[in-house]
């Protein structure tokens, strides 16, 4: 049965794809998620790192899912963003033609966030930053329902937790926004340790997605075919569910 683990990256989303348990896996990228969907066969499936089920009120720390797993990385934790109520990531669709609408449709979202929060909080850039695609999945799962059992969400930090066995990352993914490579090779060391060539791991991205994005990929990949395998956990457990009955859970 096949897996996917994705990830956003700049040209839409990256996939890390194995057809069948025993089989190498490959890259991909596809402009929509939907686009994705359509590529991969009806049973497989899909963790992704993306925030899936939008609260209509947010307490402190976000959801519940985020306020679970932080205390489990550590230094890390800061990579995982506070996810705001429904009405703000939705409130501004329109596509940004520069940086001044940009910059207004954050001030706007986080206004409406600061009203539907406690205590108020605004819109970090980086949560504002993928505002539109965890609206294109939510969006999908709205559609089809039959779809929410098939993808689920992760997180790559609690991922490398998980696959870690239960410690968090040394090294951080990033410093100051830029790569910082001992991290991305403490990750490439690990992922090889569960079963990936070092070969695919250092080989070039697919175009459009960063070395970034490529291993958190390559990570929720794992976290999919340990739920096909009935292994995951979630946070919380059971999962809880947002006004549309979609689950609300990080899956690890």
């Amino acid at each position: 049965m096949t897996a996917a683990g994705v990830d956003g990256c700049k040209a839409g989303w990256v996939a890390v794809i194995r057809p069948a348990p025993d089989a190498a896996p490959e890259a991909v990228v596809h402009a929509s998620f939907s686009e994705l969907l359509a590529n991969l066969p009806d049973d497989a499936v899909i963790a992704v790192d993306m925030p899936i089920g939008l609260p209509e009120f947010s307490a402190r720390g976000g959801r519940g899912p985020e306020v679970l797993v932080r205390p489990l990385l550590g230094q890390r934790q800061s990579s995982v963003f506070s996810i705001p109520a429904r009405a703000a990531v939705y409130a501004d669709t329109a596509p940004f033609t520069n940086l001044e609408a940009w910059y207004a449709g954050h001030t706007k979202a986080s206004a409406v966030a600061r009203g539907l929060s406690d205590p108020p909080r605004g819109v970090s850039i980086q949560a504002y930053g993928i505002f539109s695609k965890i609206r294109e999945i939510d969006a999908l799962l709205i559609e089809r329902p039959e779809l929410r059992t098939q993808v689920i969400e992760s997180h790559p930090e609690v991922a490398f937790w998980r696959l870690n066995n239960e410690q968090a990352m040394a090294l951080p993914k990033k410093v100051k926004g830029r790569i910082n490579p001992p991290g991305m090779e403490e990750r490439r060391e690990l992922l090889q340790r569960r079963g990936y060539d070092a070969s695919f791991l250092q080989a070039r991205p697919p175009r459009g997605a960063g070395d970034d994005d490529f291993l958190d990929a390559c990570a929720m990949l794992l976290i999919a075919e340990r739920h096909q395998r009935r292994e995951t956990q979630s946070f919380p457990s059971p999962p809880g569910r947002d006004a549309h009955g979609i689950p609300i859970a990080i899956w690890v």
